[in-house]
C-alpha cells in the first residue's frame, strides 16, 4: 500500500476545489458530474428520482471483471463521502504521473458510482427524505423512491463488493484512546446471531487494510462501529444477499469543523479499500485484527470543563461540565449555528473533550443556572482575563 502514501502527497493534484464544505447541493453535483461523463472510461446515466423530482445519477468506471458498487449521502446532512467521491472521480480521470494504481483499479474493476443518493435532503441538510423517511431504515418497506432505487440497482449490478458512506456524530472516541474515531468502520451483519460467513469475512479483510492504512495518518483515531444487527438497514442486508459491504463512517477531528480533512480520510479509505479489492491483497488480511480495532464508545464533548469550583446552598463542590454544541440549520441552508448544551455534570474523569480546561485555579461564574441539556451560560476567568465566555449557549468570548 506504499504506493498510496505517494496519492495522498499530492491530493491537491485532485482534492474538487469547487466543494469546500459540507452544504453543497444537488446543482452543483450535477455539473461536476456533466464533466465527468466526458472523460474516458467513464458514463453517465439517470438512476432514478427522489421525492422531488431530483436526479440520482450513477456514475461507472473502468471495465474489469470485479463489480463493486459505492453509494454515499444515504441521509442529507451526511456530505464527508460525497466529496470524498467527487475527489475519487479527478482521481481515476486525470492523466498525471501516479496512474498506476488507477490503471490496476480500471483492469480489475468496474465500479458502480451513487452520490447524493438523498438530493432533497442535503437542500435542506436534514438526515431524512422528503417524506420524513430514514432511508437506510426502508430496505423492508420500500416506501421511499430512493430506497427503491438503491436495491433495485443492487440487484441489477449484483455487485461482489459494496462501500456504504455516512457520517457519524463527533462525540463516539475511539475506544478508550483519548482520540474521537474519526473514521468508524465496519463489516455489516447479516443475521442476529453476527454470524461470520465467506461474504462478511472479506469485508473484514478490507477493513484491516484500510485500518492499517488509516493508522499511518491518523493513529489511535479509528473505531469499530457498531455491530449490532439492523434488519431494516441496506448494509445489512447487501451483506445478506452476497455483497461484501464495508461501512465507512466520518466522525470528528480537532479543528476541521468543515471536515476537509476528514474528506482526505474518507478518500484515503477508500482507495485503499477499491487497491486492495483489485488486487486481491486483502485475502492476505487477518480476519482477527479486525476485532482488535477498538469498539467506538461515546466519550468525548465538545467542551470539557473540569475541576470546577462552585458553591450551592453553602455547599462548596467540585465537578467537571461537559458541553455539547447542538448543530441548528441556518435559513439559507449553507451553514449551521451551534449552540452549547450542558450534557453532563459530575465526575467526567473517563471522559475527553476537543477542547478541555482545566478550571482548578480558574473562576468560574455560573449567569444561569446549571441544568443539563439546557443551553449553558458561563464564564470563565482567570484573575481579570476572561478565558472563556458563554451565553445562552452561544460563545461570546
Amino acid at each position: 500500500m506504499d504506493s498510496i502514501a505517494s496519492v495522498i502527497q499530492n491530493y491537491d493534484l485532485f482534492k474538487e476545489g469547487k466543494i469546500t464544505d459540507r452544504f453543497f447541493k444537488h446543482s452543483e453535483l450535477l455539473n461536476l458530474l456533466e464533466g465527468i461523463k466526458k472523460k474516458e472510461k467513464f458514463s453517465l446515466r439517470q438512476a432514478g428520482l427522489s421525492v422531488n423530482g431530483l436526479s440520482i445519477n450513477l456514475v461507472t468506471f473502468g471495465t474489469g471483471p470485479c463489480r463493486v458498487f459505492l453509494w454515499s449521502q444515504m441521509h442529507g446532512d451526511e456530505a464527508t463521502a460525497t466529496m470524498a467521491l467527487a475527489d475519487l472521480f479527478n482521481f481515476l480521470s486525470l492523466d498525471y504521473s501516479i496512474n498506476d494504481l488507477r490503471s490496476t483499479i480500471s483492469q480489475n474493476c468496474t465500479l458502480y458510482l451513487l452520490p447524493m443518493v438523498n438530493p432533497d435532503g442535503a437542500k435542506v441538510f436534514t438526515r431524512r427524505n422528503a417524506m420524513e423517511i430514514d432511508i437506510n431504515r426502508d430496505f423492508n418497506m420500500q416506501q421511499s423512491p430512493e430506497g427503491r432505487l438503491l436495491r433495485t440497482l443492487r440487484n441489477e449490478i449484483q455487485p461482489q463488493f459494496g462501500f456504504n458512506l455516512h457520517d457519524q456524530s463527533t462525540l463516539w472516541s475511539a475506544g478508550n484512546s483519548g482520540n474521537p474515531a474519526t473514521i468508524s468502520l465496519l463489516a455489516p451483519a447479516y443475521n442476529e446471531e453476527l454470524s461470520i460467513n465467506s461474504v462478511r469475512q472479506k469485508a473484514m479483510q478490507i477493513i484491516v487494510a484500510i485500518n492499517s492504512q488509516l493508522q499511518k495518518s491518523i493513529p489511535r483515531h479509528v473505531g469499530r462501529y457498531n455491530e449490532e444487527y439492523e434488519p431494516r438497514a441496506f448494509g445489512d442486508n447487501f451483506q445478506a444477499a452476497g455483497t461484501s459491504t464495508i461501512l465507512i463512517e466520518a466522525g470528528g477531528f480537532v479543528n476541521d469543523i468543515k471536515k476537509q480533512h476528514i474528506r482526505k480520510l474518507v478518500f484515503t479509505a477508500i482507495l485503499t479499500g477499491l487497491l486492495s479489492i483489485s488486487e486481491q491483497s486483502y485475502l492476505g488480511e487477518k480476519q482477527e485484527d479486525y476485532f482488535l480495532i477498538p469498539e467506538n464508545r461515546k466519550l468525548h464533548f465538545h467542551i470539557l470543563l473540569r475541576n470546577c469550583k462552585l458553591e450551592m446552598n453553602g455547599i462548596p463542590y467540585t465537578t467537571d461540565i461537559g458541553l455539547v454544541a447542538d448543530e441548528r440549520v441556518n435559513d439559507n441552508f449553507r451553514s449551521v449555528t451551534s449552540t452549547y448544551l450542558v450534557h453532563e455534570v459530575g465526575d467526567l474523569s473517563g471522559y475527553f473533550g476537543y477542547k478541555e480546561l482545566n478550571c482548578s485555579s480558574f473562576k468560574l461564574i455560573l449567569t444561569k443556572k446549571l441544568k443539563c441539556e439546557d443551553p449553558a451560560d458561563l464564564i470563565l476567568q482567570d484573575g481579570l482575563n476572561t478565558l472563556l465566555s458563554i451565553e445562552n449557549g452561544r460563545i461570546t468570548y
